[in-house]
């Protein structure tokens, strides 16, 4: 198959499970078209089955916005007809999915039959999309998408729910890991110098917005540090840095806080970590969450979107309500406390990564875009 893959192109989860899902794909043969505006941050080498066509947007005076959505339409044609691409696999709604069904009916015109599929990641409906100005255009451009995925249960409730009109049969097909990227040799060396005294070392990866309430990482990080040696390293960045900056001073926690910034690939800091922290408002799948387990580290998340899909409490790790700092710092010291107990979670969230792994998930997008396919021959 002949496949375009539009995405965003930066450090988020729904770029990059596209980006992966795209590399997966082009590895089993078929021939793979990313089209963005930039190349995402996840596409670190081409074969002969991956190319990468971006989307340049012209900075005209006119225009106090870039009309981006009308610019991808263009560029999605253009590659379709050029790349006699046979589908489209747009990831997030807005504006991805109205540019995909803009580009459908421009070929249509010239005789050319395109099919796309969307899938719906998390804040294109759970946040962004409860906007009453966005409904419209985001519950039409999913309905007459020729298929539609989300990545978890939860998130298929909240489409329905926020989108009354939505009619369009929706498919769960969730979030994967590659585990073979994860098996790192030698971390143990590079533990040290996060935690060269044998401290208990705790991660937090994100984009740092508001949502991730990454303010409680930090509480929940100082009371784990009152009840044995401890450090904590942050991953990422984004608009809530100056208030974590700020808390940890507050908390005289800096000394035992590294952050990292932003990190293509976070598993090499993965493999030194003994626990994952994710305390967000709100997540539709928690990738982050996954990738840490497949580095055979627990979890303690909230219990709030699709985390309970990813995350067994008393398994792999345990989850507490949204802001109950308290329970979740009680959590990490039970967990943390000896040896024993913390490599039974650590096996445990190994064996919970495994049902992730894309080798399962794979032959389920194979199996959506073959069915589109079959459909579109049939009209």
């Amino acid at each position: 198959m002949k496949i375009g893959i539009v995405c965003y192109p930066t450090f988020g989860g729904s770029g990059v499970v596209a980006t992966e899902l795209g590399k997966a794909l082009a590895a089993k043969g078929h021939q793979v078209h990313f089209i963005s505006y930039s190349q995402p941050v996840r596409l670190d080498f081409f074969s002969g089955n991956l190319f990468y066509h971006e989307v340049a947007v012209s900075d005209y005076p006119l225009f106090d916005y870039q009309p981006y959505e009308l610019v991808l339409s263009s560029k999605l044609v253009d590659v379709v007809k050029y790349e006699k691409l046979d589908l489209l696999h747009v990831h997030y709604a807005i504006p991805h999915a109205s540019a995909a069904y803009m580009a459908k009916q421009i070929l249509a015109s010239q005789g050319i039959n395109i099919p796309f599929i969307t899938t719906l990641h998390g804040t294109d409906i759970t946040l962004v999309g409860k906007d009453p100005s966005f409904e419209p255009v985001i519950t039409f451009a999913i309905n007459q998408s020729d298929a539609v995925t989300s990545v978890s249960e939860s998130l298929k409730a909240d489409t329905y729910a926020n989108f009354p009109n939505v009619k369009k049969d929706i498919s769960v097909i969730p979030n994967f890991i590659c585990l073979d990227d994860y098996k790192i040799e030698n971390s143990h060396c590079e533990r040290k110098l996060y935690a060269p005294n044998g401290e208990r070392l705790l991660i937090h990866v994100s984009n740092f917005r508001k949502v991730k309430r990454v303010e409680d990482v930090l509480r929940v990080f100082d009371k784990v540090r009152k009840a044995m040696p401890a450090k904590l390293i942050l991953v990422g960045d984004g608009p809530e840095r100056g208030n974590i900056e700020k808390l940890c001073r507050e908390l005289n926690t800096c000394e035992d806080i590294k952050s990292l910034g932003k990190i293509v690939n976070p598993e090499q800091i993965l493999a030194v970590a003994d626990l994952f922290l994710l305390t967000s408002e709100t997540e539709s799948f928690g990738l982050a969450a996954l990738e840490a387990m497949a580095s055979k580290v627990p979890v303690i998340s909230t219990n709030s979107g699709g985390l309970p899909e990813v995350n067994v409490d008393g398994y792999s790790g345990y989850m507490s309500n949204v802001g109950d700092v308290d329970e979740m710092a009680k959590n990490a010291i039970s967990i943390l406390k000896d040896d024993a107990t913390l490599n039974q979670f650590k096996a445990n969230a190994y064996e919970q990564a495994k049902k992730f792994d894309i080798s399962k998930i794979l032959p389920m997008y194979e199996a959506l875009y073959k069915d589109v396919l079959n459909k579109k021959e049939q009209l």
